[in-house]
């Protein structure tokens, strides 16, 4: 027994130097990023800036590797019960590792139990738009324009569950306001019947949403983000009226629970690297994405705000997908 003790006390204390040694060898194989999304979009082309610029620094081929399905649950489950040793990763985003958690009934992985955080790669702003017929310039006589007729204006959203329909009910609850929800098969045919005055407002994304507002066919009221966009700059924040209100959409390389750490940590600096390159956050910001780069402890402790503030807005809208 006494020898088995040495034996394990001596193993336990190879491990740390094991795992240095994994590190100082990765990447010596190809590297895999599931997108959990078709190709296209802005989570698909930030995840193929990433490994084209991983691949060429590091002298292995990155592939992305695009798993659509249930919100993201498809892609995320397959890197979740992948090996954890780095060659598997997951763009995840708000949806996959914050949202589904609370809205889908059945899960078939846990965002924090299995999977370890590597760094946030984008944001994405979200905007509240209107039909220009509704008769408010700004977020206060939209509230105002709400509170005179409870329930009777609708706003479309991408979908049940989504960060769009979320981050209106985030606003109804904020503003105290009613206003009926209609939910459509993503943002094309939800920004079609808005323009056409089917419906009257939405949280969408401002890429998708700019080139409407400068045409005239969209008014602009408040931005989701924490911080004014440098694309509409004179356009305030909801933040602004009710604090701390934040409701963006984010995305972030995951890799599967117990991947060791000096690997986890080799990745993130190779992506915070990746993130400062100029040419990098050019092309992020004609995706209408902004680059953060983040730390494995910063990002998780994001994960955790996102995942908890979700909840709330979760039960309170009771909103759950089977």
């Amino acid at each position: 027994m006494k020898l088995l003790r040495h034996l394990a006390t001596a193993f336990l204390a190879a491990l740390p130097l094991f795992a240095l040694a994994q590190a100082a060898d990765f990447p010596s194989k190809p590297i895999r990023i599931v997108v959990p999304f078709p190709p296209g979009g802005a989570t698909d082309e930030a995840a193929r800036l990433i490994a084209t610029q991983m691949g060429a620094h590091w002298g292995q081929p990155v592939v992305v590797d695009n798993r659509p399905g249930a919100g993201g649950n498809v892609g995320s489950d397959i890197v979740a019960k992948s090996a954890p040793d780095g060659y598997t990763l997951v763009m995840g985003v708000t949806g996959s590792h914050a949202i589904n958690i609370s809205l889908y009934s059945k899960m078939p992985y846990d965002p924090v139990k299995d999977f370890v955080a590597i760094s946030q790669v984008a944001v994405v702003p979200n905007v509240l738009v209107v039909h220009p017929s509704v008769p408010a310039k700004n977020l206060a006589e939209l509230v105002a324009l709400a509170k005179t007729e409870p329930g009777k204006l609708n706003y479309a959203s991408l979908g049940n569950g989504t960060a769009a329909h979320l981050g209106m009910e985030m606003l109804k609850t904020a503003a105290g306001i009613d206003v009926t929800h209609v939910p459509y098969k993503g943002s094309a045919p939800a920004v079609s019947d808005l323009i056409a005055g089917q419906v009257q407002m939405m949280v969408d994304g401002l890429p998708s949403s700019l080139p409407h507002v400068k045409a005239g066919q969209l008014r602009a009221i408040a931005l989701t983000s924490l911080h004014r966009s440098p694309s509409l700059p004179d356009l305030p924040t909801i933040a602004e009226t009710y604090p701390g209100f934040y409701a963006d959409a984010w995305s972030g390389l995951f890799a599967p629970k117990g991947t060791p750490k000096p690997i986890i940590d080799k990745l993130s600096t190779e992506v915070q690297r990746i993130l400062r390159l100029p040419d990098v956050r050019q092309k992020l910001a004609a995706l209408g994405a902004e680059p953060v780069g983040s730390t494995p402890a910063e990002f998780e402790a994001h994960v955790n705000r996102e995942i908890a503030k979700w909840a709330k807005v979760v039960k309170s809208s009771g909103a759950k997908v089977d």
